[in-house]
């Protein structure tokens, strides 16, 4: 309870500074590279069909990315979302389709059945947890509401941000401690915030080859699957 007061204290200090609006030339370079590497992931794991996949995304914010499953083909009867914070629960429903369940609540004690959605989401949540007991509980509870041959997708950071001390970057070798006997697959991926919000709005195709480098990208993209 305390980590989880910490976290919506950290949020509730933030400022919209409009890093994250579509119209940021760098944010628009991360988000479109990250739909075309989640729909070619999608694509390589057989799950192009979601009309019949159950999907959750935990730490959903506004929805953004239950709108994407949806856009993508995803029925918004079969989307969940479960959020921290009041304000951005009562955006994403707000913003979602109305059959869409969208809860306030905490990722460590999800209120799902044992192996009950297909696909699981989570993006730069685990950044935000500095408790690693915390960070196991909710680690643990995704892989018990998963189904047997379903996928966690993951997308986060590994590098801390000198910037911001709410946040620490989860590396590869902790992912391997949170999911033990799972089988983890992660990519780097997105050119680094600072790069991008530089670079991209001065040339959109170096940004993009940029984007390309691995010692440049400063996030994991993941498939995490449970052991056969």
């Amino acid at each position: 309870m305390a980590e989880e007061a910490r976290i919506r204290a950290a949020y509730s200090r933030r400022k919209d500074v409009g890093l994250y609006s579509w119209y940021n030339p760098g944010q628009l370079l991360n988000i479109h590279e990250r739909e075309r590497r989640l729909l070619a992931l999608l694509r390589d794991y057989g799950c192009e069909d979601l009309k019949s996949k159950k999907l959750l995304e935990i730490g959903c914010g506004n929805g953004h990315w239950l709108r994407e499953f949806i856009k993508w083909g995803a029925q918004p009867k079969n989307v969940t979302g479960i959020d921290l914070l009041d304000d951005r629960v009562a955006e994403a429903k707000q913003l979602c389709p109305s059959e869409v369940k969208i809860e306030r609540g905490s990722a460590a004690k999800l209120e799902f059945c044992n192996e009950d959605f297909d696909l699981i989401l989570q993006s730069m949540v685990f950044t935000s947890v500095l408790d690693p007991s915390l960070k196991q509980q909710i680690a643990s509870e995704m892989i018990r509401v998963v189904k047997p041959e379903g996928l966690i997708l993951w997308y986060d950071y590994h590098v801390n941000n000198p910037w911001n001390s709410d946040v620490r970057g989860v590396k590869r070798r902790e992912i391997n401690r949170l999911f033990p006997s799972c089988r983890i697959e992660l990519w780097r991926i997105t050119l680094a915030p600072p790069l991008a919000r530089w670079i991209a709005p001065r040339s959109w195709l170096l940004a993009c080859l940029l984007e390309k480098i691995p010692l440049l990208c400063t996030h994991y993209l993941g498939v995490i699957r449970k052991s056969k």
